[in-house]
Parts: C-alpha cells; sequence; structure tokens
C-alpha cells in the first residue's frame, strides 16, 4: 500500500495510486449546501487535501472520482472558475511579504481574464471583484474560491510583530471584502486555517463565513476515524503486529491510545492525526510524527505571557465561547491551543453547554508536556531518560527507587527557576511542577485524575502488578499526606483489587526545592 505522507494534492493521490479515505460523500453534501464556509483543523490535519478535493470537483474532473462516493452521487459535473489562494508557503514575517504574494495571484488570474491597466488604481479587492465577475460573465457560471490557510500571515508574527500583525490584518481584510462585492458571482468559498480570529476579525464589516469547525455534519471531512481505520488498513494493523511480535488488537489500542481522540463536535466521534497514523503505518512504528513535524514555538512565546498554568487550563468545563468564538491575543490562549489541535473536546454537558477539553492522545500529551517542562523547569537531566527509569520503577514495585528518581529530578532544576515570591506563587510552582511531571508519567501508564473545583488532581498511577496513590504536601508532613489519603479515601476503589497498593506521601521542600520527606504503606 503506498501512503500518501505529506501528499496534498487529490489529483496525485488518485493517478498515482496512494491510498485515499473517502470522504467526498461529505464534500457532496457541503457543495450542495453552497455558501461561504470557514473550517479550522489543527496543522497537518488534511485541510490542503479537502481543498484540492473541491478544486478537482468543481473542475469536473469526474475521471478522478471514479470509484468513490462522488460517482454515484454527482449527476451533473458542472465545470466552475476556481480560484485558489495558498498561503502554506510563504515566510510573512518580512514586510511587504503578503502584498507581494497577493499582488502576484491576482495579476496571473488578470492575465486568464483579459482584464489590464487597472492594477493601480484599484485595490486588491475590487481587482479581486472584477476578476470574479469577468469569470462568471465569462464562463456563465459562478466562481469558486478556496483559501488554504488563510490565517498564517497572521500566525507567523503573532506575538512578535504587532505593527506587522495589524498591517497583515488590513490587507486580508481588503482582499476578503470580495465575499460582499462579488457575492452574486460566487457560487462556494471555502477558507481553511487553525484559528478563528474574531472581534478585530478579517471579516467584519462584510459576510461573514458559515463556520463548519464543530458541525457535527462535517466533524471527520479531515481526519480519518476508527470505522475507517479498521476498513482501510486492516492488513496494514496486522502486518504492524507481525513486525512488532504482538497481536493485531494490541496494535489496534497501541495506535488508539498515541494517535485517536479527538473530538471536533458534540456528536464526539473519535477522529485519528492522519499524518502520525499513516507514518506509523507505514514504517510500522510508533512515534511522535506529528509532534515532531513541527514545535509549537508561538504556544510557548503565548503561554510565557498567561497568568495561568496548564494545569489550570486543562481537565476543565468551557462554555463554547471560551475557546471557539474569541480574539487571538496573548492573554487568552486557551482557544489557540484548542483550535491548534494540543487541546480536544472530551466531554460535552449538554444541560449546562460545557465541554471538557484535554490533551487528544499520548503524542501530543508526550510532546506538549515535554516542551513545557522543558522551557518551563529547564532541568539539567535528560527528561526522556528520567521518564523510562521512573516508568521501570513503577513496573517493577520499586517505590524507594522512585524516590530516589524523583529527589534527583527536582534537583536539577536551576535555583533561579523556582518561584518564591510569595506563598501562593510557591504553591502553584509546586502544584504545577508535580502536574507536570505526573502527566507525562502518565504516557506510559494508567492515570487517574479526579477534576475538582480547584484544579488539584488526586494522582492514581497503576500497572499491571501495582497501583500507586501520590499525595504530595508542600512544606508539610509525609503523615500528613498519607493522612489526606485515608481521609479522602483515594484507596477505597481499589478494596477488591488484588494488585499490590503503595500509598506514598511526598513533601516538596520550597527551601531545597526538591523532596523533603517520602513515606510508602503498602496493603501487604
Amino acid at each position: 500500500m503506498k501512503y500518501p505522507i505529506g501528499i496534498q494534492s487529490f489529483e496525485r493521490i488518485i493517478e498515482d495510486g496512494y491510498v485515499y479515505v473517502d470522504k467526498t460523500h461529505l464534500v457532496y453534501d457541503l457543495t450542495h449546501s453552497g455558501g461561504i464556509y470557514f473550517l479550522s483543523r489543527p496543522r497537518r490535519f488534511g485541510k490542503s487535501l479537502l481543498v484540492s478535493t473541491l478544486e478537482n470537483y468543481y473542475l469536473g474532473r469526474k475521471e478522478l472520482f471514479k470509484g468513490l462516493a462522488m460517482e454515484k452521487l454527482e449527476k451533473e459535473w458542472n465545470v466552475h472558475p476556481v480560484f485558489h489562494v495558498d498561503f502554506n508557503g510563504g515566510n510573512f514575517k518580512n514586510a511587504g511579504e503578503l502584498e507581494k504574494k497577493i499582488n502576484f495571484i491576482i495579476s496571473e488570474w488578470e492575465k486568464q481574464y483579459g482584464l489590464t491597466g487597472h492594477a493601480e488604481e484599484l485595490g486588491l479587492g475590487d481587482r479581486f471583484t472584477e476578476v470574479l465577475c469577468a469569470a462568471h460573465e465569462q464562463t456563465g457560471r459562478r466562481a469558486v474560491v478556496l483559501i488554504d490557510e488563510y490565517d498564517k500571515p497572521m500566525l507567523d508574527v503573532l506575538d512578535t510583530d504587532v505593527t506587522l500583525e495589524d498591517r497583515h490584518r488590513n490587507v486580508l481584510k481588503a482582499f476578503y471584502s470580495v465575499f460582499k462585492a462579488a457575492d452574486k458571482h460566487l457560487q462556494f468559498v471555502l477558507l481553511t486555517g487553525v484559528t478563528k480570529f474574531s472581534q478585530v476579525s478579517v471579516f467584519s464589516g462584510f459576510n461573514q463565513p458559515k463556520d463548519i469547525s464543530m458541525d457535527a455534519r462535517y466533524e471527520t471531512l479531515c481526519g480519518i476515524t476508527q470505522e475507517e481505520l479498521d476498513r482501510y488498513f486492516t492488513e496494514q494493523m496486522a502486518e504492524m503486529a507481525a513486525t512488532n511480535q504482538c497481536t493485531p488488537e494490541e496494535i489496534r489500542q497501541t495506535l488508539k491510545l498515541q494517535y485517536d481522540g479527538y473530538h471536533f463536535s458534540k456528536k464526539m466521534t473519535d477522529v485519528y492525526n492522519p499524518f502520525s497514523l499513516l507514518n506509523a503505518l507505514d514504517s510500522m512504528d510508533i512515534r511522535n510524527y506529528w509532534f515532531s513535524s513541527g514545535t509549537p514555538t508561538y504556544l510557548i512565546r503565548l503561554l510565557a505571557h498567561f497568568k495561568e498554568n496548564m494545569n489550570e487550563l486543562t481537565g476543565k468545563y468551557y462554555p463554547p465561547e471560551e475557546f471557539i468564538d474569541y480574539k487571538a491575543d496573548v492573554e487568552r490562549p486557551l482557544p489557540m491551543i484548542y483550535q491548534s489541535g494540543y487541546l480536544t473536546i472530551k466531554d460535552y454537558d449538554m444541560r449546562r453547554n460545557r465541554f471538557l477539553l484535554d490533551f487528544p492522545n499520548n503524542e501530543v500529551k508526550n510532546g506538549f508536556l515535554t516542551a513545557l517542562v522543558a522551557a518551563y523547569l529547564q532541568p539539567q537531566k535528560q527528561l526522556s531518560n528520567w521518564i523510562d527509569d521512573v516508568v521501570d520503577a513503577l513496573e517493577a514495585g520499586e517505590a524507594d527507587t522512585l524516590c530516589t528518581l524523583f529527589t534527583s529530578f527536582l534537583a536539577s532544576i536551576p535555583y533561579t527557576m523556582r518561584r518564591k515570591e510569595d506563598e501562593t506563587e510557591k504553591e502553584r510552582y509546586f502544584q504545577y511542577t508535580f502536574y507536570l511531571i505526573m502527566r507525562l508519567i502518565s504516557v506510559y501508564t494508567v492515570y487517574v485524575e479526579k477534576v475538582q473545583s480547584q484544579g488539584r488532581v488526586d494522582c492514581i498511577v497503576e500497572t499491571p502488578q501495582y497501583i500507586y496513590i501520590f499525595e504530595f504536601k508542600l512544606d508539610g508532613t509525609a503523615d500528613e499526606a498519607l493522612q489526606q489519603i485515608e481521609d479522602k479515601g483515594y484507596a477505597r476503589e481499589y478494596a477488591t483489587d488484588s494488585r499490590k497498593l503503595f500509598r506514598i506521601g511526598a513533601v516538596f521542600s520550597s527551601e531545597t526545592g526538591t523532596i523533603g520527606e517520602w513515606k510508602t504503606v503498602t496493603n501487604q
């Protein structure tokens, strides 16, 4: 099987015999609803392939859809003039780059439709409107506009150059003004991107695109569902199982934990990250493909401004307006973290119209938290090696070794990184440090979190043979920590469990920055 890794051309995938997960029934539904649409999905999630599929459909290339759902659904195959703008390849950190790119694109369209001489007289939006009008008149059919990664000119300079950010917003605003001016000449419009900029929007003042990012009808338009994985890749999972000397079901569950878990509507259909899944099947190896393909540097920058920590953002319920309709700025990074794919919907409370947000899967959790630990704590120890040692100790039931490992890791954090301004900051630093550490460990073990109103979690780690209940205290005593485990009844649900259970009370010293006291009680 040929995997279309990094290939965003629908035409090439079909003609060169790459596997294509058929989404054309959804494309048919979308295109026959008409209108102006916006779709947000994380990077490398198939947005560009979707745009290419739409382009070939509207160009009437019926032969490319042979054997797909669209072949039976579409009867007319009308050919429309298509205007495709792709901001993926541009580097918009330099002033004037955006204007040059748009001017070049429009100039090429003007040549195609015999429009010359207006470049100096009209703005970008008016020139584009003239092109669309000419295309409609000359072909007899309304135009289709497809804009891929519309927000890249904004993201490239977000939190680095406010002046250029404003300039780009105004340029795009003028360009997109075509949606109102040329409405009668438009058959279909789709803009894709990672983020949705609203309030100070590039779309304000004219026709707003309909946001289908959380529309249950189109939640699987990009990405791969469990049903699609089982239908298209059963043989490949069996081959991968043989290569890794395990069962196909074990491989299926491993792939699910590593790459599944995205949800894009209240319907809560599981969606796999297609880039990582296809890479894993192709290489027969489980690795962090998506996260390694690009570090979220702008998110780390944003978090540096933010007054809350990730443990105060994850595992909480939010109204939709707090992470969907928003103004992108450094003081409120939650929407960008969500729309960039580092958090996803994990539950929906219909009565209160609230969504639970958390990491989608182990790949994202591991990659994002590793980046945060490196930026926040700056430990001198090699983090991946330390995590491996901790997991080994957990799986071997070596509680004393865990104490040594925690002590040495915390001692490796530079003194200057510790927050000591006041008691509140000491407490937040203590909570966040252990949150980051335990969430990283949870990638490799079963980790139970009890969501509480204050955001604190009770830490329970399970392995096939052992259960660990941790209670961390700041400048207290290990006995107080152990007593809290008893008072809150954390161990009750494991009363009939045959595994050995460890109750661990650990004290973090704000003075030394490491473990001050550690006590372990077992049920055997």
